[in-house]
């Protein structure tokens, strides 16, 4: 559904920031080098506590984090082979999660019928997925396909962001473009013109025309003149739960968000730029300026709007009464097909609960 541009006043729905997830999606929930064979590493989506851990023969498990014996989180345990012991009395788990040993129970007597919640479980793109949902539906629901990841000729960095705020808040950044004033200082867009919306029932679409000035700008590709004021179009486009931002033949970002609760959040994002270098240069420089540009350039356009996102969460909680105004039909249009999957996902637990 194709819609309007304009920029008019509409009331915020307070209830965004109260809503939950759909979680029968694929959610990255961290990154494949952080978690090595052998250990363990705790992560929540949307307030569910899960022990990832990598068995000595590389491959990967998730569990619920709280072992069946006596509720102990299971991150706190050790890997041996290919299950997880938890850290109290030893009790161990393999990857589908039932008991396969106890280490002071008598030789030939039965194990009792102990079984912790296990989770589909993926790596793609150095990203760990995992799908908190209904386990039947992981394996019919698509991952987020990313082109650029195997490009040599692309620059690719990674970042991580941390926020104490509600998913929603974090995705309205992403999808209002109008907020390069924040950015002045770095060398930002300026100028941000909505151009397209449109509304469908898996994704929202927006493009923008934004412009350009300046040396950081000419480095990443963005103005053929540090001097001169550079206008292109720039599309975003959020498919639950990820986004996906382009800068056609400059560079791209795939960002993956991650609920953790009400009030807090986080995102793994891959960056792609289109380097003017040749590419044996870009090669070997490239362990040397994926650092720096994620410290001096991405990491600083980030803490900004970490900045903001967490004033706002603030703001609300204080108040969750308070009345808010918008005029981007964009944020207008997320919100509702933001509330729309939620309700979407509840409908479908009632279905299941009546049957």
């Amino acid at each position: 559904m194709e819609l309007a541009t304009t920029l008019t006043t509409q009331t915020v729905r307070n209830a965004i920031r109260e809503v939950g997830i759909n979680p029968n999606y694929w959610y990255a929930v961290g990154w494949s080098d952080t978690l090595k064979p052998g250990t363990v590493m705790a992560v929540t989506v949307w307030q569910q506590a899960i022990a990832l851990y990598r068995a000595t023969d590389g491959q990967l498990h998730a569990l619920e984090d709280a072992c069946p014996h006596r509720g102990i989180a299971l991150h706190k345990g050790k890997v041996q082979g290919c299950n997880l012991a938890c850290a109290y009395h030893g009790w161990e788990f393999d990857g589908t999660g039932d008991c396969v040993g106890i280490p002071y129970l008598p030789e030939g007597q039965k194990l009792p019928p102990a079984k912790a919640r296990s989770y589909p479980i993926r790596e793609k793109y150095g990203v760990i997925w995992l799908f908190p949902g209904e386990e039947e539906l992981a394996a019919t629901t698509p991952l987020i396909e990313i082109p650029e990841f195997d490009r040599e000729n692309l620059l690719m960095i990674p970042i991580t962001g941390h926020f104490k705020a509600h998913f929603s808040i974090c995705n309205e950044n992403a999808m209002d473009v109008f907020h390069g004033f924040l950015h002045e200082e770095l060398q930002g867009w300026f100028d941000p013109v909505l151009i397209h919306l449109k509304e469908t029932e898996d994704a929202v679409q927006a493009a923008y025309n934004v412009s350009y000035k300046g040396r950081m700008a000419k480095f990443l590709g963005l103005a053929q003149d540090a001097n001169v004021v550079t206008t292109l179009p720039i599309t975003i486009e959020y498919r639950y739960p990820n986004y996906f931002t382009s800068l056609e033949g400059i560079s791209s970002l795939y960002l993956m968000r991650s609920p953790f609760g009400p009030k807090e959040s986080r995102s793994f994002a891959l960056f792609f730029f289109r380097v003017r270098l040749p590419q044996w240069l870009l090669k070997a420089i490239r362990p040397v300026l994926v650092p720096v540009l994620q410290r001096f350039v991405l990491q600083r356009f980030l803490a900004q709007d970490v900045e903001m996102m967490e004033s706002e969460q603030r703001t609300y909680a204080e108040n969750p009464n308070r009345r808010y105004l918008e005029i981007n039909p964009a944020i207008i249009a997320l919100q509702r097909f933001t509330i729309k999957q939620y309700e979407k996902y509840l409908e479908r637990k009632a279905n299941i609960t009546q049957t």
